[in-house]
């Protein structure tokens, strides 16, 4: 196999023990790698009908975490990304979650294509795999540790690669990530707290392999053609210089910026901070992940992390606030504690609404990290939390999971991508934001539902597939999905066209919906908080025929489930749930 090493590796926490098997060339062609492979693991290995949606999120946490890299990564340009993929604490959803950095590249070194951890540890311990060495290590002594000291005490002891929790995934807080290379995170869904229920405190990767490549000349030709188009893009080139700062003025002009629990869709005065105002306040770094040459990461000269975009929008207008220097603590905080910044952000903001302003910023995501006092209802998520105050329309979320910084009433194509998301509120499933307001690959029309269904679909078509090579999803700002595919066959020596990459996104697609239909989600799941609908907002009765239109592209019935013959055409049907 060229591309896939075709190695995975079992480890089962219970028993202590590790296993090897080879990967079948059948499942590595139909779900490439990254999301894809982990979805297919997870629904051959899980049923959630067992533990279904209404049941406490600790029915959840039993499930498999597996981590997953694809054909692409840490060979083509923008390929240093890995895919972890479970079910979620925080939604009852199948979940994943895609990290950057350094360290799927160094699993696809190590000669393993996907990592499936089972059981739980009775102790604290952690996982090093040394090429093909792998062992389960004591972690007595980093229990209770944050991400940084934690990172560097093994980085210390081992070298390599460190993904880890921090204290928030230790005591379950429901939207806990997982991070590595300290500021890299694998977020949204509540992951975190899935390692940390199995006791896992990290993973520790070295590895010395080279992938292989099917055919160099053609590898060649494509990745040339890659890096010209990156190079040529605006896009691209404005997150190269401000990184995903460069988004809040063109937010809040387009009056897409949440603003006091999505109350309002306009922050008064947000200059102080845009990107134009952190490159011009603070002396800043760039940081990469693995073959990338954008660097949107920042830091101070200091070493201190400067928040992305959605971090500035949840923690900053969301939360009704102008202080950049609070935002960058907020988001230091988070990332040490390993807690997602959309879900925090957007929680403490509906605690807000709910309470008033209690807590000083800073301190209530403390408390949060360390579930205390009222950080430990927060720790929850703000669906459970609002509806402990009996506030339930104060959580703005898309089943379960809390909506990041587009509002989507002003871009109504994002608005019907959150609403069928399958990991709930999320903009990366589809990002409608780049043909409705950014313009790529060409600019439509934001303000109506009129032709977005099937739009949407070929969205979240090709963010599965992109998910599943792994490829960054700022790359989609450049590329097609032609390119794509020239560049897995070129690596892989199995020819793929546009049309197998769009399908191969709608397999995967149509196996998560399933994977949530048994769990106990319905059509009545997909859609939005009540107060994006009516006076001035999205008009319902719009947004359901959309639905409906949206369903019918998809093969499904008006009730939202897959049809028997969409699902034999795509070659799941045989394995849905199959255990």
């Amino acid at each position: 196999m060229h591309g896939w090493t075709g190695n995975i590796a079992t480890i089962d926490l219970d028993r202590g023990t590790i296993r090897r098997t080879r990967l079948s060339e059948d499942l590595a062609r139909d779900f490439l790698g990254g999301r894809g492979l982990g979805v297919a693991l997870l629904c051959g290995m899980t049923d959630p009908a067992s533990s279904p949606v209404s049941s406490p999120a600790s029915d959840t946490l039993s499930a498999p975490l597996i981590l997953a890299v694809g054909p692409l990564t840490g060979i083509a340009p923008m390929s240093g990304r890995h895919s972890f993929i479970t079910r979620s604490p925080l939604t009852g959803t199948i979940v994943d979650s895609s990290g950057g950095g350094f360290f799927g590249s160094e699993l696809k070194r190590a000669r393993l294509d996907a990592l499936i951890i089972t059981g739980r540890s009775d102790a604290p311990v952690y996982i090093r795999i040394d090429d093909d060495d792998i062992s389960i290590n004591d972690a007595p002594h980093l229990w209770g540790t944050n991400v940084r000291e934690a990172t560097e005490l093994l980085t210390a002891e081992h070298g390599g690669r460190v993904a880890c929790i921090g204290r928030a995934g230790e005591s379950g807080v429901r939207f806990a990530n997982i991070m590595n290379d300290r500021i890299h995170a694998s977020g949204r869904g509540g992951i975190g707290a899935v390692m940390g229920q199995k006791r896992l405190k990290a993973i520790v990767l070295r590895g010395t392999g080279k992938p292989g490549v099917a055919d160099e000349e053609r590898f060649r030709d494509a990745s040339e053609e890659i890096l010209r188009l990156l190079r040529a893009n605006p896009a691209l080139k404005s997150l190269s210089t401000y990184g995903t700062p460069s988004l809040v003025n063109l937010i809040n002009h387009f009056k897409l910026m949440p603003n006091r629990n999505f109350r309002n869709m306009q922050f008064g005065d947000v200059e102080s901070i845009s990107g134009e105002y952190i490159i011009e306040n603070y002396r800043l770094k760039r940081h990469s992940c693995h073959k990338c040459s954008v660097a949107c990461k920042r830091s101070t000269e200091e070493g201190i992390e400067i928040p992305e975009y959605e971090t500035i929008a949840m923690f900053g207008p969301d939360c009704d606030n102008d202080d950049f220097d609070k935002i960058t603590d907020a988001n230091r905080i988070c990332n040490d504690y390993g807690m997602d910044t959309i879900s925090c952000g957007s929680t403490v903001a509906c605690h807000q609404e709910i309470c008033g302003e209690t807590h000083e910023l800073t301190e209530l995501v403390s408390m949060i990290g360390e579930r205390e006092g009222i950080g430990d209802e927060l720790g929850m998520g703000s669906r459970a939390y609002s509806e402990m105050r009996n506030a339930g329309e104060a959580s703005i979320h898309s089943k379960g999971m809390e909506l990041p910084g587009y509002d989507p009433r002003g871009v109504l194509g994002q608005a019907l991508a959150y609403a069928t998301s399958n990991r709930g509120g999320c903009h990366t499933r589809a990002y409608m934001v780049a043909p409705e307001i950014i313009g790529k690959p060409k600019l439509i029309d934001r303000r109506t539902l009129i032709g977005k269904p099937g739009l949407v679909c070929i969205f979240q078509n090709l963010s599965a597939a992109m998910d599943s090579l792994v490829m960054c999803r700022f790359s989609s700002f450049a590329l097609s999905a032609e390119e794509y595919s020239d560049m897995l066959s070129a690596v892989t020596g199995i020819s793929y066209r546009s049309e197998d990459l769009l399908r191969t996104g709608e397999r995967i697609w149509n196996l998560e919906r399933m994977f949530n239909l048994r769990a106990g989600f319905t059509r009545a799941d997909d859609t939005l908080p009540a107060r994006f609908f009516g006076d001035g907002g999205i008009d319902r009765g719009e947004f359901e025929r959309a639905l409906d239109e949206y369903y019918r592209f998809r093969g499904w019935g008006l009730d939202g489930v897959p049809a028997r013959w969409k699902l034999e055409e795509l070659g799941v049907a045989s394995m849905v749930f199959k255990r």
